[in-house]
């Protein structure tokens, strides 16, 4: 009989669950019900500014233990595009490592 091991946050991640997660905190930022936020609407639109675009790109690092860039929201202006992102450097630090 085998026990299950715990996993990380970023061992347990798949594209749907950054999907949610980035959807839920970029609504926190704004201010606005999760459901008001599109995956394929552009951030900049929705009127996230610099200083949320920075505080993601930690929240992003501490969530899911990867280093992405400051420019983040504006190289992937979307959640999508942030989440497949993500999901790309949790599978090339899992490779790493």
């Amino acid at each position: 009989m085998t026990t299950a091991q715990p996993q990380s946050v970023a061992g347990s991640a798949d594209y749907q669950s950054i999907v949610d997660w980035l959807l839920e905190k970029v609504a926190f930022y704004l201010e606005v019900p999760v459901t008001g936020i599109e995956p394929t609407g552009k951030l900049v639109e929705y009127g996230l500014d610099s200083v949320y675009a920075l505080a993601l790109v930690g929240d992003i690092e501490d969530e899911y233990e990867i280093e992405v860039e400051p420019t983040l929201a504006w190289d992937h202006p979307t959640v999508a595009a942030i989440a497949g992102l993500v999901r790309d450097l949790i599978a090339e630090s899992r490779a790493a490592s």
